[in-house]
């Protein structure tokens, strides 16, 4: 075992968690009204709670347990059975360490859907969604691209989650947010604006640290490529930030806070296949032309289509995710990365043909299976809140509780009012 290179995992472990919690909870719940910050952020940690119980149990195993017949991981690392201190073969890690490393994927996948269905789901449907995709469709999608599965015969390039992550939890939010159907506030065209442009600019950034060690662990060394996989997806991200505001300054003639912010998020995402196969020229490209379809998908694509995904994950990792996968095929680089492909401007144009047939299966597994799923359980349980809830705010319908509460005196029993009779006062300079 190399410690430099176990250390580094269990690091960027953290940094993925740094990104899921506060960083994804504060970048959704700070765009929706301020009656559903509590509601957000629950289904994002229930999202971490939940799929890394299922992880330990099935998913784990499942995903990178022995394949068979290509199409699922065996039963050997049931409860994480014969998942040590050991080093893993051919690398510098512990399996303990890629295990639980790996599980942080899966849980930031499912907790990416949320965004697509806050605010109307029920708390109790998206706990029992949240354990059932994490073991039907991510685990088999994972195996079958990074678990020895068939896809990764077919040659496509997936570093660090463009199809398994990204495209598949953009394609799974769109279903389940036409499942669901849309807000009543978002029919009547009410909805809330954002109430804390402060926390989404926090979590954001939260997101932006923490995609270090989302692609740069990936690498699973502290050596060459973790360095190449930090350095792309950063200025992958610069470049999103500039791409997103000049489309801003043309269209609206105004930059802002939240166009930079989701610019980084949406070339980040672009990135994200490609991180550790793109030369530092090349991620500019792929981050920078990654935030401006994005742009077009929110502002143009989403209008036409008429679907209340509530905080845009279609547009965002859906798009953005498709774009990477494709743009990895058209950028990588042998000379970036010798342990991967050539893609199209190095001549070989094949790659990008992979790349599509990566792209098509995990759309078609995530609308397929996600509508199944969600199907299923619509005979079972309601899915959304009745039209009460959904206007009294999921904070309190689903939690009993609120972000934000204001302390009036002589309104709580637990306070009582304390009343000072006027005469009583005494002068400043009273020698009493």
């Amino acid at each position: 075992m190399n410690t430099g290179d176990n250390a580094w995992v269990l690091a960027s472990t953290a940094l993925v968690l740094l990104m899921f919690l506060p960083g994804l909870a504060l970048f959704y719940g700070s765009m929706l009204g301020q009656k559903s910050m509590i509601s957000t952020i629950m289904m994002v940690m229930s999202s971490l709670v939940i799929v890394t119980f299922v992880w330990v149990l099935f998913g784990y195993s499942f995903t990178f347990g022995p394949s068979v017949n290509g199409i699922i991981g065996g039963l050997d690392y049931l409860g994480f059975k014969n998942v040590g201190g050991e080093a893993m073969d051919g690398l510098g890690i512990t399996h303990m360490t890629f295990a639980v490393f790996q599980s942080m994927f899966c849980a930031i996948t499912v907790a990416i859907i949320a965004g697509a269905v806050v605010e109307r789901m029920r708390f109790s449907a998206w706990v029992i969604f949240s354990a059932l995709w994490a073991i039907l469709i991510y685990a088999p999608m994972a195996h079958w691209v990074w678990g020895g599965g068939w896809l990764a015969d077919v040659g496509a390039l997936d570093f660090a989650g463009g199809t398994v992550i990204h495209i598949l939890s953009g394609v799974s939010a769109l279903t389940a947010a036409v499942i669901l159907g849309p807000r009543k506030s978002y029919t009547m065209n009410r909805t809330s604006p954002p109430h804390n442009l402060v926390f989404f600019f926090i979590g954001g950034m939260m997101l932006w640290i923490g995609w270090m060690g989302f692609d740069g662990g990936t690498a699973l060394e502290a050596g060459p490529l973790a360095s190449l996989a930090v350095s792309t997806t950063h200025i992958a991200a610069v470049a999103g930030v500039i791409g997103w505001l000049a489309m801003e300054w043309i269209v609206r003639k105004k930059p802002t806070l939240v166009g930079a912010i989701t610019g980084a998020i949406a070339a980040m995402v672009a990135i994200t296949p490609a991180a550790g196969f793109v030369s530092i020229p090349s991620s500019i490209w792929v981050g920078g032309l990654g935030a401006i379809i994005c742009y077009l998908a929110i502002y143009y694509f989403k209008k036409k289509i008429k679907i209340d995904d509530t905080l845009d994950v279609f547009a965002l990792h859906g798009i953005g995710g498709i774009w990477g996968a494709i743009a990895t095929g058209i950028f990588a680089s042998t000379e970036a990365n010798p342990n991967g492909n050539d893609g199209l401007i190095h001549g070989n144009g094949m790659q990008v043909v992979h790349q599509l047939v990566d792209v098509g299966i995990s759309i078609v597994l995530g609308i397929v299976g996600t509508y199944i799923i969600l199907k299923v359980m619509g005979l079972f349980m309601n899915l959304r809140v009745s039209e009460q809830e959904e206007r009294e705010g999921l904070d309190l319908s689903q939690h009993g509780e609120q972000a934000y509460n204001s302390f009036e005196p002589g309104t709580s029993d637990s306070y009582p009012q304390i009343t000072v009779e006027p005469q009583a006062l005494k002068p400043a300079n009273s020698k009493v």
